[in-house]
């Protein structure tokens, strides 16, 4: 694999008339496909002639990686790469070099390129020492420029390019109308969609010029909770008008701007799906009829990380990501165990509860997303 440049660029916010700032216009158009669906799919096409069942299913997986934790640990995270083929990483807490290192050793020791995630919300800061931090959201949805958040979206975006990064888990479009969230809270642009939605769209416009992956959070609205679904599963008890008004609104300004991705929460939400302790990231009726058909989302769906209290207090390793997997998702975020997974994902295509065109169309959704970040000049 090529390597990837030593160092952490840290660039000032930069406003210069050398760029051009996309108009953000608020509307009521039609979806807009995401950029990484158009153009040649001749690399789509012949690395996903090479992949079994297994490693189809493999490329929905993105495990967790962290610079802080050593040589074992990534000795640990090679073999999975190596046995399984997943897709992807997501990196957690450590240093920018350390972290670049590692990178260069997992993209080495995979035959596919590995898409590299973060949560960098308000930049590497979020998750690595010695790098920029940016305001937290609540901050910037008090600013009246709004190119101010474009650039800024272009200036991380930039910066995770430098560390290998291809998807950043932000923004936040969680609608802040709960002053109790203990999750959400400052990591909000606020209470007015129209605001929420307005700083949203240009912190996503600014990442994807850049050609970053970017992923709206937390669908289809986790602002209204005062229950962290990192312990709990928080549930919402608003019904479908209110949710269609307001929670929505941002996720479908984004998706009429050419969004890439959504990150699906762990929410229990009655007047969308009844079931009992079936988070909506888990849900057909949320994710797939929801999401895919009545919004028309066409990017990349995301779980919130499947370890997570919400969801794993209800359903064992394995059944899990199988019901991840059978309600529409893509990239299937922490699996407890890759090859439990994987094992119950094929017994349920086996049943017929989802079948394998279903996992065919995802890992070519996930590999046209790698090609539109530069994974196909990897040698």
């Amino acid at each position: 694999m090529r390597s990837i440049l030593h160092g952490v660029i840290v660039l000032a916010l930069l406003v210069s008339s050398s760029f051009h700032v996309p108009k953000n216009h608020l509307s009521d158009n039609h979806p807009v496909d995401p950029p990484f669906l158009s153009g040649d799919t001749e690399w789509v096409d012949s690395v996903f002639k090479t992949l079994s069942l297994d490693e189809k299913i493999a490329q929905m997986f993105m495990i967790a990686a962290y610079s802080n934790k050593g040589s074992n640990h990534e000795e640990e995270l090679i073999k999975v790469i190596t046995k399984h083929k997943v897709g992807g990483v997501i990196f957690f807490q450590g240093g920018p070099e350390r972290q670049v290192s590692m990178v260069n050793s997992l993209q080495e020791a995979s035959e596919v390129p590995l898409l590299v995630a973060m949560d960098a919300e308000w930049g590497l800061g979020m998750r690595l020492d010695s790098t920029l931090s940016y305001p937290r959201q609540m901050m910037l949805g008090a600013i009246q420029d709004d190119s101010l958040i474009y650039f800024m979206g272009r200036d991380i975006a930039i910066q995770l390019k430098q560390i290998g990064v291809h998807m950043n888990f932000a923004p936040v479009v969680d609608i802040n109308n709960n002053p109790g969230n203990p999750v959400i809270n400052n990591r909000s642009f606020g209470e007015d969609k129209h605001n929420v939605a307005e700083k949203a769209i240009m912190y996503m416009q600014g990442m994807q010029d850049e050609r970053l992956l970017c992923t709206a959070k937390h669908f289809p609205g986790h602002g209204d909770t005062d229950t962290d679904s990192h312990y709990e599963l928080p549930v919402i008890q608003h019904g479908k008008e209110r949710l269609e008004s307001v929670e929505l609104y941002p996720f479908k300004q984004c998706i009429q701007h050419g969004l890439t991705g959504i990150m699906a929460a762990h929410l229990s939400i009655p007047s969308l799906d009844s079931t009992r302790n079936l988070a909506s990231s888990i849900s057909p009726k949320v994710i797939n009829d929801l999401l895919r058909d009545q919004m028309g989302f066409k990017g990349l769906i995301v779980t919130d990380a499947l370890n997570m209290k919400a969801v794993s207090e209800y359903f064992k390793s394995g059944e899990i990501e199988a019901k991840a997997a059978i309600a529409g998702n893509d990239i299937l975020l922490m699996p407890a165990d890759v090859s439990n997974a994987i094992h119950e994902i094929r017994r349920e295509i086996r049943r017929g509860t989802i079948s394998q065109n279903d996992i065919d169309e995802r890992c070519k959704r996930i590999l046209a997303a790698k090609k539109w970040v530069g994974l196909d000049e990897f040698e």
